[in-house]
């Protein structure tokens, strides 16, 4: 059996955090093998038009956006599988990842594997996606001015994102399950005593109507099992994110959402191994953050390499 590739540097995740990481560490001659999963690019993969992005003043469509990503990073040496890290070993020295296929080891590890949004799971949402269904008021807020927008949720993330919407929206309506909101007091009281938010209570979206673009939604009645269908222009879904690290369990520490915990924002438990991005990142979700978090982490690889190399060097002429 061949000896698995070896790398300085393997970054777990192809998103903003991930790609940034490849191409200061490709830059840097540490030749990064990137493993950027079937699904590749991240959350902007799922986005139309990307306005808030510097150094566009125009708008990127998201896809368009890491493509440019991808070729820059490719660019300066990074290799890039598109498949799924299945397993990893951060007991061993160097760390092993794997694949379906097969093992690769190297001496550091950035893990930039992202969050995915929670979905409802439901007719003509995944079909709209990009036209009228989100899950990132800031991301696409601005394409809704003076439309009916509807925000699915309860928590502080719902408020957050039904409060910021009125800036964009004539009117913004929340769909809770409950008749009773799970949102810290403040936010609670910030949303219900604003004047161009309505709220339907315990109700849930069934299916998002429309052809080309969200025309309104289906909704039913938990408690008395009718159903309406309400018009509205958009539906943003903020029921929450899972941090995708079902793989790095019993590796790295977790906190109890599953988010990578992290006293810099960069180091993890283990030492040789970084995090960036939103699979740490529980506050700010954002693609430029996003990308900072992965230069960061490049540049700590970098110097944790040179440290341990010195120390190597020294060892062996003592």
């Amino acid at each position: 059996m061949p000896a698995p590739t070896h790398a300085k540097v393997i970054i777990i995740g192809s998103g903003p955090a991930g790609l940034t990481a490849a191409v200061y560490a490709a830059r840097a001659n540490l030749a990064p093998i990137v493993f950027a999963g079937h699904m590749y690019g991240g959350q902007l993969m799922l986005t139309t038009e990307v306005e808030n992005y510097p150094g566009f003043p125009d708008g990127i469509m998201g896809p368009e956006l890491m493509e440019a990503f991808r070729a820059q990073a490719e660019r300066f040496g990074s290799i890039i599988h598109n498949v799924d890290v299945t397993e990893v070993d951060f007991a061993q020295r160097p760390f092993v990842v794997r694949t379906a296929e097969e093992a690769f080891t190297a001496d550091s590890v950035i893990v930039a594997t992202g969050a995915s949004a929670r979905w409802l799971d439901i007719p003509g949402e995944a079909r709209l996606r990009g036209r009228g269904v989100s899950t990132c008021a800031t991301c696409d807020g601005a394409f809704f001015r003076d439309k009916h927008i509807v925000v699915v949720g309860g928590g502080d993330s719902a408020m957050e994102e039904a409060l910021f919407l009125t800036r964009f929206g004539r009117r913004v309506t929340v769909v809770h399950r409950r008749d009773s909101l799970r949102a810290s007091k403040i936010m609670a009281e910030r949303a219900l005593n604003h004047e161009k938010i309505e709220f339907i209570w315990n109700a849930a979206v069934e299916e998002v109507i429309g052809e080309d673009a969200t025309r309104a939604l289906r909704l039913k009645n938990l408690v008395g099992g009718g159903e309406q269908i309400l018009e509205a222009d958009a539906l943003f879904i903020a029921i929450g994110h899972d941090p995708n690290t079902a793989i790095f369990r019993g590796q790295l520490d977790l906190d109890a959402a599953g988010y990578i915990v992290s006293t810099d924002g960069v180091r993890t438990n283990i030492d040789g191994v970084f995090v960036a991005g939103d699979v740490y990142d529980i506050r700010y979700k954002q693609a430029v953050t996003a990308a900072g978090m992965g230069c960061k982490a490049a540049i700590d690889v970098e110097k944790y390499l040179e440290a341990r190399e010195t120390h190597h060097k020294a060892a062996v002429n003592a």
